[in-house]
């Protein structure tokens, strides 16, 4: 049998554009977030027993770099580099080492200080990461530039052209989280925008009608949690403030992604879905008993796919919760009260760390101005292509 785990502690930076704050490097955002996580957990670092530090840009060992900003106690860091899952898969790792049974407290950091512009495709000597999945994609889809928002935005024509949805859906999604992020003063960006507003903006992949505000930006910004077993809780009397992970599955690629000659496979969709599968199943949970999500819309087209990824939505009928404003306040759930990484920004190694944050604040109640009322059960989705999935459910540790 596992052992329980449990988050007791969460800090987040503010995300800003790249090289907005001066002098601010990637060990000042790690100092920054994972004091933060420390002091809401009540603890200090010489108590951690491992760490996991994720980034997608930088230089070996820059984890240990890092965290070394919080203490230097011989422990083992571990550097974790998944595209843009890195953070939930630090999340992952640190609350495997607890559920093992190998230690009691575990530290998950991710950092990003990011280039402004698009994201590169990296060294052109060797074979690319990502290059499998763009030729299939290109098979399916005349290539554009930039990469990720093609990828992203001919997925969502796909669906549009199969099932009916078109890209006012896409317009609706992202106008929602743009909304939620004026609450968010962590979020990169605090402004609401109309929807013409949306669908006027400068256009990045017109076959979807994907604009601007409809993709995630380029983000400098950090993110942390303590992870810690059932007997630490017990031992520092932490189990008031602590979150439990009731379920958790990381799924690397399978064979769908590419048999199925889908976009909508290509940039994740079967990953995330076996996931949430696997994570109910733990969990004795369904999509009805959650409450509030926070999914990896970075771009706006893959917030519809991931509905239907989740269970949330029969295949094909995603488009419907848009409609229907099932995905904001007063609707089913609410969706990325954060304002998901659209408008609280993307820097890839926090990005799964900043949405444990934001679920852990809401089931403890002290979202603020973002709070869903009455949340009990939390889910967490994050993907990186190339690829991995990671699905998270939380519940309070005593409710």
């Amino acid at each position: 049998m596992s052992n329980k785990v449990y988050v007791v502690g969460v800090g987040l930076t503010k995300f800003e554009k790249p090289g907005r704050r001066a002098g601010w490097d990637y060990p000042d955002m790690a100092r920054e977030s994972g004091t933060a996580a420390l002091e809401d957990a009540g603890i200090a670092y010489h108590q951690v027993q491992q760490a996991y530090v994720g980034y997608c840009y930088g230089d070996s060992c820059s984890g240990h770099r890092a965290i070394y900003e919080l203490g230097l106690t011989g422990v083992p860091v571990f550097n974790v580099n998944s595209n843009c899952s890195t953070g939930s898969s630090a999340l992952f790792l640190a609350a495997q080492a607890i559920r093992g049974g190998l230690v009691d407290c575990t530290l998950a950091l991710g950092f990003e200080k990011m280039q402004p512009g698009s994201l590169s495709m990296g060294a052109e000597d060797r074979a690319a990461p990502m290059g499998e999945h763009i030729k299939a994609m290109a098979e399916l889809r005349e290539m554009a530039f930039p990469p990720a928002p093609w990828m992203f935005g001919a997925a969502g024509l796909e669906h549009n052209e199969k099932y009916g949805s078109n890209p006012e859906h896409f317009v609706k999604i992202a106008e929602k989280n743009h909304r939620h992020s004026v609450n968010n003063p962590y979020a990169q960006f605090q402004d609401a925008y109309s929807i013409e507003q949306i669908k006027n903006d400068k256009m990045i992949y017109a076959p979807a009608q994907l604009t601007r505000t409809q993709c995630s930006p380029t983000s400098d910004g950090s993110g942390a949690a303590v992870v810690a077993s059932e007997k630490f809780v017990e031992r520092h009397g932490l189990g008031d403030r602590a979150v439990e992970i009731v379920g958790q599955s990381l799924i690397t690629d399978l064979p769908s992604t590419f048999a199925d000659r889908s976009m909508i496979s290509l940039v994740g969709a079967d990953m995330s879905r076996t996931a949430a599968r696997e994570v109910y199943d733990q969990a004795g949970i369904g999509p009805d008993d959650v409450d509030v999500i926070e999914l990896h819309d970075c771009f706006a087209p893959n917030e519809l796919l991931t509905y239907e990824a989740l269970g949330l939505a029969a295949e094909g009928e995603a488009h419907h919760l848009v409609a229907k404003g099932d995905t904001t306040y007063g609707g089913r759930w609410v969706v990325n009260p954060s304002g998901g990484l659209i408008s609280k920004g993307h820097p890839l190694g926090a990005t799964g760390l900043a949405q444990c944050a934001e679920l852990t604040w809401q089931l403890r109640g002290d979202a603020e101005k973002r709070q869903v009322e009455g949340a009990k059960v939390a889910l967490q989705h994050n993907i990186g292509l190339g690829g991995s999935a990671v699905v998270t459910a939380y519940r309070p540790a005593n409710r």
